[in-house]
C-alpha cells in the first residue's frame, strides 16, 4: 500500500521573514527534513498527550474528592450541591489553563521546527 500526501500551498499571507517554509518543501529536499517533520509530529503528539493526561488526572481527583470528601454531598452553595457546583462551573479553568498551556507548547514547538528548517 502506498501513502500518497495531498498538499496545497497557502493561501494566508508571508511570514514576517520573508521566506515561507512548508513542511513539505522540507520533506521533499532531504531525509534530515523528513526527520524534522517526524520530529515535529511526535513532539506535537507527545504534548497532546501530556495535556490530555494530565487534565484526565486532574478531572478523576477532584471527582474522588468530591464524592469520597466527608460532607461534600451535604453541602450547599445558594441551593445547589457543591459537588455539583465544582464539576459544572469549577471545572472551566482547568480547561481554559489546560488550552492555554497546549497552545503555548505547540506554538514553541513549531517555532523550533521553523528554525530548524531555516538553518538546514
Amino acid at each position: 500500500m502506498t501513502r500518497v500526501r495531498v498538499t496545497a500551498p497557502r493561501q494566508s499571507a508571508a511570514p514576517a521573514s520573508g521566506r515561507v517554509v512548508h513542511s513539505h518543501e522540507a520533506t521533499e529536499d532531504s531525509d534530515a527534513g523528513r526527520i524534522f517533520v517526524r520530529s515535529l509530529i511526535r513532539s506535537q503528539l507527545r504534548l497532546a498527550s501530556v495535556v490530555a493526561c494530565g487534565f484526565l488526572v486532574i478531572l478523576a481527583v477532584l471527582a474522588a474528592i468530591l464524592v469520597y470528601g466527608p460532607g461534600v454531598a451535604e453541602t450547599r452553595v445558594m441551593g445547589i450541591r457543591l459537588d455539583w457546583l465544582a464539576l459544572g462551573v469549577g471545572i472551566y479553568p482547568v480547561i481554559g489553563l489546560s488550552a492555554w498551556l497546549y497552545n503555548r507548547a505547540a506554538a514553541r514547538n513549531e517555532a523550533r521546527y521553523r528554525d530548524l528548517v531555516e538553518d538546514k
